[in-house]
């Protein structure tokens, strides 16, 4: 049984992140943590408050040293600043905790909505973005680019803020206890700023590419194994390991010149820390022998001048690391900003009944340019490539009635596809209109639409989870265990399922793998069958089964499509001779229509087709 989340956790899950995707960096990071401004803005608070109290442990040491030993006032007040010490050491604890509590809290909370919402946005973008954009590329920026945006809030945002904090609260003391000291430890300021920017622009660049070609390994991968079969039965093991390897060693590459950026700033802001410190550490004991300050103002300021100069430096690592974060943000920002698909609009009520009328009246259809995503938060999400398409469908014009069958037929290219595509509104028409029960098909909610199709597919996909789950999943509906036992005794799966050691509750493996070619045709039928479909296509649903299962499986054809407007895309004749009308596309146009008679009785591809494959299966029955 699935489980359902917390209401409560549900609506922060569900909270609308949209407005984060912005062409301003900073905008957007702000809105994508709207819901926990004040949690972050407490760890904040939290990291000033514990800095304030390290420095003041410093004032305490300058007092021990300057009243206490140097005036002999040990006995009575040692004690108490002993304690008093412990106590601001233990509150700087509490409040460290808070932050590291509060910072965390924050930061897994954005990841864990973000990751909800980019799943949900990758469910509703158009097929003309899925067409073209590559798994392991979404993949890679749903999972490792968002993963470094869990690291931007959790660890470099916050420690921004600590090192801000540090710097201001100790440079201000040391200020307060003597100005030329405080003035002294802020020299190489100018310097560390400057390193850091110069590097920033470059740790951009390596970051940006070494994440790209991390996507691209992580397609090969998912490539490789979703054709694992093809692999093995084509001994193509050492291609594919050849294939991984280069673009292993060209990410092994990009790393080391990431990494190599990394390390030239680590020397170089240390030499400058180190310089900055001799001459601090220096000028201020010349400044104490001369009696310009105290022993302990002295201790005090040395103290207070390292947590000036190791922000400076550790500011200048972090800019240096803020780079990669802001790249993922325009990697995950770059898919969050490309329209989804409006799959609720239109004006027909959803609780429309369809009777499945349908007419296309000169429609012709190119598909959309290739899309390139973008990672530039200057330029669009996706933009698509130079050219124009060639168009798929020219003025195709037919109708039928609802319960009627409509064959489509033609080679491969021709276009059946296409009309089908356009039917499910995957895509749109570019010109012309397509009509189902009189309305124009635009009207209609895609929601409402797909849920009265049904589709049976060539190589149906089967979820890697049981039977059961394949079977109840096109269903809008609560199913029970019988109603899925009626859908595959229809569809002529039951016996064989209950041969199984689990039964429904068998686990198909990935893409139905553990299933056979007609098995999983089959358990596609029974899932066509319990969705009870009001219009249903057939995608050459028989072609890649041996005869005795083609026959199993058009019997149960037959009883899934009386009474259901139904497509059928076949090659073969004989899968279509007995439809109300036969559509035979070449190139993207009808060429011929009508009923097997009326086609038969004509000169024609039609004709030609049908005395080809009949002469071919003469042959094959003469040769057994």
């Amino acid at each position: 049984m699935t489980q359902k989340l917390d209401p409560k956790l549900k609506h922060r899950l569900d909270k609308d992140i949209s407005h984060a995707v912005t062409n301003n960096r900073i905008v957007g990071l702000w809105r994508l943590m709207d819901g926990f401004h004040w949690l972050y803005g407490g760890a904040m608070v939290a990291i000033a408050l514990a800095a304030l109290i390290r420095s003041l442990g410093y004032r305490l040491v300058q007092k021990i040293v300057d009243q206490v030993f140097e005036q002999g006032l040990y006995q009575n007040a040692l004690p108490w600043l002993a304690l008093t010490f412990v106590g601001l050491a233990a509150l700087e604890g509490v409040f460290v905790y808070l932050r590291s509590i509060w910072s965390a809290q924050t930061a897994e909370g954005i990841t864990l909505r973000l990751r909800n919402y980019i799943y949900d946005h990758l469910q509703r973008l158009p097929f003309t973005f899925h067409d073209y954009v590559k798994t392991g590329e979404l993949i890679q920026r749903a999972t490792s680019d968002v993963s470094a945006l869990r690291r931007f809030f959790a660890d470099q945002a916050v420690g921004i803020g600590r090192i801000l904090a540090l710097f201001t609260v100790n440079l201000a003391m040391v200020l307060s206890m003597n100005w030329k000291l405080g003035l002294l430890s802020i020299v190489i300021l100018p310097f560390i700023v400057g390193l850091s920017l110069f590097f920033f622009g470059r740790v951009s660049k390596a970051y940006k590419s070494y994440q790209e070609q991390e996507a691209r390994l992580s397609t090969t991968l998912q490539e490789n194994l979703s054709g694992v079969r093809v692999v093995r039965a084509f001994a193509r093991q050492d291609y594919e390991k050849d294939k991984f390897n280069l673009e292993n060693w060209e990410k092994y590459q990009r790393g080391k010149r990431l990494i190599l950026m990394h390390s030239l700033y680590w020397p170089l802001s240390d030499i400058l820390c180190a310089a900055q410190r001799l001459l601090v550490i220096a000028v201020g004991a010349s400044m104490t022998m001369r009696g310009e300050i105290t022993v302990g103002t002295y201790i005090a300021a040395m103290a207070m001048v390292t947590w000036i100069i190791l922000p400076m430096r550790n500011l200048g690592r972090l800019i240096v690391q803020v780079s990669t974060g802001l790249v993922s943000y325009n990697r995950v920002m770059a898919v969050l900003a490309h329209p989804r698909e409006d799959i609720e609009g239109g004006s027909v009520p959803e609780d429309t009944v369809i009777r499945g009328a349908i007419s296309f009246e000169d429609v012709s259809f190119s598909y959309e340019p290739e899309l390139i995503l973008s990672d530039s938060p200057d330029k669009p999400a996706a933009t698509p490539a130079e050219g124009t398409p060639s168009p798929v469908l020219h003025h195709v014009t037919f109708q039928c009635e609802p319960g009627s069958v409509v064959a489509l037929l033609g080679s491969t290219g021709s276009g059946k596809t296409s009309i089908i595509n356009l039917l499910l509104r995957f895509y749109n028409t570019s010109s012309g209109r397509i009509l189902l029960d009189g309305r124009p098909l635009e009207t209609y909610p895609r929601t409402l639409l797909r849920r009265q199709i049904g589709i049976v597919e060539q190589e149906p996909f089967l979820f890697s989870r049981s039977i059961r789950d394949n079977i109840a999943y096109g269903a809008q509906r609560p199913v029970t265990q019988a109603e899925i036992e009626a859908a595959a005794r229809a569809a002529a799966i039951h016996d064989i399922i209950s041969t199984f050691p689990q039964g429904y509750d068998t686990i198909v493996g990935e893409k139905g793998v553990t299933l056979s070619g007609g098995q999983r045709q089959r358990v596609a039928i029974a899932r066509a069958l319990l969705k009870d479909p009001r219009i249903l296509v057939l995608d050459d649903a028989t072609s890649s089964v041996d005869t005795e299962t083609e026959d199993v499986i058009r019997q149960a054809l037959a009883r899934l499509i009386p009474g259901r407007t139904t497509f059928i895309i076949a090659h073969r004749i004989q899968s279509v001779m007995n439809a109300d009308l036969i559509l035979v596309l070449d190139h993207g146009r009808i060429v011929q229509s009508g009923t097997h008679a009326e086609l038969m009785a004509q000169e024609g591809p039609y004709r030609q087709i049908y005395e080809i494959q009949s002469r071919v299966a003469a042959d094959i029955e003469e040769a057994q």
